[in-house]
This record gives structure tokens, sequence and C-alpha cells, in this order.
């Protein structure tokens, strides 16, 4: 069998554990199924991917949340849940397979013409591409970290004038299957910066490859403005909203100072970002030290000097992403654009260079049982850093995780089911018809569940919404400087907040939990247009908040214990 075919083989033995658990399996929550997938699937659902204009809204989400506020339509990722508009789950796993395939290939394609080119090392070339596909990446975010190899294939065959049609394809092609936001200007300055370089290096020489890498570059990003149209005519022309991330105060979050942004860096030196596959590099830099213990001579004096042009790139990219988040909270004041975008994302492009510094070393060895010993040490490592292989694979062996429910249990339709059903033998009404708001559990599972939720964690919403919400939790928030920080400095969390919880938001079933005074404004909430609150914890006095039980509903599959309240009428 050719090497990649064992290597794609092997990425479909890896996707096993998340398939065979069906509905039980684990996927990522954090970022993920509480926010990106949810917004994705109800796009996809209320067809609204490609709705535009003043008037577009997405009813379930914060009383109407405007269409601007999410990401385009115009992307792989929305194409794929627009497949499978009513079962999320499976249009998830479909995405994560096609883009660690896509990263797999890619991977491959770039090291079968550098790094890893010569015939005998065709195997190695797999297994690293096999290593990169693995890498605990997002995948909802679809080829911004995962699609960086072909990226690079393109843009060193720009510069070597060896690019065909496959090269401008893929500069054309990335921004429909990655996020502008996330990746977009990281690659344009990186990018840039490589050109700068090259040409100052060379001088006249580089004119030619200058002038092609500047026009690949020129598509990769008019290709971002054409599928984020709407984000850019926003910026450019007219806002459709003034937007929550107006008001961020990056000081109040957290402290400010070189010494915290140096902190930063090394954690991201050594682990990365969580956003962007954080693994820790331990086999790679034991391959680089047995690489230059085996070398002699010239090739050891090469390898050296190659590996510390790439480990110095990955510092500075650190620096970057640590320090530049410390100065922008300095300067929000007087740069307001500051609140809106985050520079630290450098990050994002982390992962490939030290999987290049791997395959510098590897080229260097024979092919042979240690190579690939060293492949596989890194590659058990990449393996225990990823969240969604781990815990499926316990759950396999009979030992699941207790903080980490499988779907079913995190989005518990019965459960959920049960309280829909109650409203509706009471009221006749539909989830349309009324508005609920989440305490305990993100507002995400009522949203899969068919529900229309006043909350929700959202990375760009109007600020007068904020606004508007504030009340509801301003008597929790005073109890807690630190809650009222990271609504009023932050806010992506617009939710139900209690002091006694702090910022637990996935409460589960066991131990039971109880809040004794939750000084929430039910007035203030009935007049958003909210009606229940659908909380995973006991209220030990809900006539107090203004609220009253309707019910408790239990599900041996569910990860929550669901209590039903009801908002009071103001008294006149």
């Amino acid at each position: 069998m050719k090497p990649l075919y064992r290597a794609l083989l092997w990425l479909v033995v890896f996707m096993l554990p998340l398939v065979a658990l069906g509905p039980r399996t684990f996927i990522l929550l954090h970022d993920n199924l509480e926010a990106e997938v949810v917004w994705a699937h109800l796009l996809a659902k209320l067809h609204l991917a490609l709705a535009h204009g003043p008037g577009a809204v997405v009813p379930p989400i914060m009383n109407g949340l405007p269409r601007a506020a999410l990401r385009s339509g115009l992307s792989i990722t929305i194409l794929v849940f627009e497949l499978l508009p009513t079962a999320p789950l499976a249009a998830y796993l479909l995405h994560e397979a096609l883009a660690r395939v896509a990263g797999l290939l890619g991977m491959y394609w770039l090291l079968r013409r550098y790094g890893l080119a010569r015939p005998e090392l065709r195997g190695l070339a797999a297994a690293v591409a096999l290593l990169w596909a693995v890498l605990p990446a997002y995948s909802i975010f679809g080829l911004s970290v995962l699609g960086q190899p072909a990226l690079l294939r393109a843009a060193l065959g720009l510069r070597d004038g060896r690019a065909r049609w496959p090269e401008w394809l893929v500069c054309a092609a990335l921004p429909w299957w990655s996020s502008f936001v996330l990746v977009g200007p990281f690659v344009a300055v990186a990018w840039g910066l490589g050109l700068l370089l090259d040409l100052g290096r060379r001088g006249r020489a580089a004119w030619p490859a200058t002038a092609r890498g500047a026009a690949g570059l020129a598509l990769l990003l008019a290709g971002y403005v054409v599928v984020e149209w709407q984000l850019f005519y926003g910026l450019l022309v007219a806002k459709a909203f003034v937007a929550h991330r107006e008001e961020f105060d990056l000081a109040r979050l957290a402290p400010v100072g070189l010494g915290r942004g140096l902190r930063e860096a090394g954690q991201l030196f050594w682990l990365g970002h969580y956003h962007a596959s954080p693994f820790f590099k331990g086999g790679i830099v034991l391959a680089v030290a047995v690489g230059l213990g085996r070398l002699v001579g010239p090739a050891r004096g090469q390898l050296g000097r190659q590996v510390l042009w790439l480990l110095a790139a990955i510092a500075g990219l650190c620096l970057l992403a640590g320090l530049l988040p410390q100065l922008a909270a300095r300067l929000q004041g007087r740069l307001p654009l500051l609140h809106a975008f985050s520079l630290g994302r450098f990050y994002f492009l982390l992962a490939l260079p030290w999987v290049l510094v791997l395959v510098l070393v590897l080229r260097q060895l024979p092919a042979g049982r240690l190579a690939y010993a060293l492949l596989a040490l890194q590659f058990l490592l990449v393996l225990a850093a990823n969240p969604e292989f781990v815990n499926n694979v316990r759950a396999l062996a009979g030992r699941p995780k207790a903080d980490a429910p499988g779907y079913a249990a995190y989005v518990a339709p019965g459960l959920l089911g049960q309280a829909r059903a109650l409203i509706q033998s009471q009221t006749g009404q539909p989830p349309a018809a009324y508005r609920v708001a989440c305490l305990g559990l993100p507002p995400a599972v009522a949203q899969l569940n068919g529900f229309y939720t006043l909350d929700s964690y959202q990375t760009l919403y109007p600020l007068a919404y904020k606004h508007a919400f504030r009340p509801l939790i301003a008597g929790e928030l005073a109890k807690s400087p630190e809650l009222a920080t990271y609504f009023d400095a932050w806010g992506n969390r617009c939710y139900l907040f209690s002091a006694e919880l702090g910022r637990s938001f996935l409460v589960g079933k066991r131990p039971v939990r109880t809040v004794q005074h939750w000084a929430f404004d039910a007035a203030a909430f009935r007049r958003l247009g909210g009606r229940y609150v659908l909380s995973a914890v006991r209220l030990a006095r809900p006539a107090e908040s203004g609220l009253r039980l309707l019910g408790v509903f239990e599900d041996s599959g569910a990860y929550w214990r669901l209590h039903l309240y009801e908002a009071l009428p103001a008294v006149q």
C-alpha cells in the first residue's frame, strides 16, 4: 500500500472513536459546541446563510441577533451544515473528517516537493502529514490552521516559478474554508514579511518571485474580501450596528505589563493556544537533540542554523502574540479599532513551524527506525493533547470523564423536550412565541433544542442589547466584582450570572447545587420578552427572584437536572 493511502487509513482509525459512540460522542464544548456549532446549525436550519440587509436576523438568538453579527455563509463549513440541516452532530463530524483529510493532503503535497522530497522519504512524508492531520485544532474553523501547509506550498511554488494552477487555486480557495478574522491578517503579515526578507537577501534577482508572491497574496486577500463582504462593508462603508466590543476594556480583564506578556509568550512557545493546536513539543526538541548529536561537520552546522532560524521565527510569533495585546490594552483609549480586533492571534501560525522543525531533523536522519520512533513519540504527545480523541477513547474503555459529557448528554433532547411539552400543554404556545434564558447551563443547549433565548455566547452582538440585558443580572454583578468585570469589560458570554456559582456554566446534576439567594430582576426579564428560566440549579427562594417553579425534570441520559421557572408578572 502506498504511504499516502496508509496515512489516510490511519486517519480513519483516528476518527473511529468519534464515530463509534454515535450520539454519545464527545466533541469540544468550549468555544465550539457552546458557540460556533450552534450558529452554523441555526443558519442552515433557518436558511439564513446568505441572508443580508438591515432586517436579516437570527430569531432564536438574543431576541433576533442581526445576521451581520455572524460569519459569512459563503464557506465550506456552512455548506456542510446545509447538507445536514437537522443533524448538527453529523454535520460537525463530517466537516471535521473533511477538514482533517484536506490537512493531511496539504501537508503531504508540501513535503513531497519541499522538505522530504526524496523517494525514500515518502513514508516519512506521509507520517508527518498524518501527525499534522490529528493535531488538536478546532476543526469548526475549517482550514484556518490545517490548511496552512497547502498555502505554504503555494507560496513557495510562486517563489520558485514552478507554480501551476493548483498553487493559484489554493490561494483563491482557502478563504472559502477558513476564517479571515482568525488568520487572514496574520498570514498576510507573515507572507508579506517573507517577501520583503527574500527581496532584501537576493535583491534584483528576487523581483520576479516577489511579483508572483504579491499576486498570490493579493488573490488570497481578494478571496477573503469576497467571502467576508459583510464584514468589510460594515467596517468600511456602513456599520450595521454598534458592537458590544466597543466597550471591551482589556486593561480591566487582566493585569497589563511586560512581565505578563513575556509569560504568555513563553507558554505559547511550549504549549501553543487552545484554539490553534496546543500540544507539548517535547518530542520535537528530543528529535533536534538526537539529530544534532548524530550529525557531524557541515551537515550538523546546516541543521543547527536552519533549526535556529525556525525557532527564532516561532519565538517572534510568540512575542507578538504575547506582547501586542498588552500594547493594545494601553492604547485602546486612543485607537478605538483595538476594541474590535484581537492583535494576539499570531498564535494561529505556531503549529506549522514547529512541525517543520521536526521535518528538518527527519530529512537528515536515515529513514529507519530511529526517525519513525522520534515521530511516533511526538505523535503520542499530540494525541494526548487532543481532548476529543482522549475523552472518546476513555468513554469506549468505560471510564468517561465526569465533566466531559457526550453530545447527547450535553444537548439532552429528552430533558429539554419535557420542559417544552409542559409549556405547550399549559399555554398552547410553540417555542417561537416566548423567550427563555438559562442558569447553570449554556444557552446553546436551549438553542439546539429549538428554544428562543435572550442569552447567548456571541463574539459580536449589538451594544444596545448588552445594555438592555444587564439589568437582569445587575444584582448578581453587584455581589461579585469579578463577574462584573467579566461582563462589563468583555461580555461575549451574555449569560444569567450567579455570584454563588461564579463562572461555573456547566453545572451537572451531580452533586446537586442550590443557589440560596439569586438577585434576578424578573420585571426587567419580562420587559425584554423573557418568560421562563431554564436552570440547572435549584433556587432555594424562587419567589425572592420573582419566579415560580413549574417543574423539575430528570433524564438518565442527560448531564443536567432541569428546573423550569416562570417569571411572575409585576405586581400593579
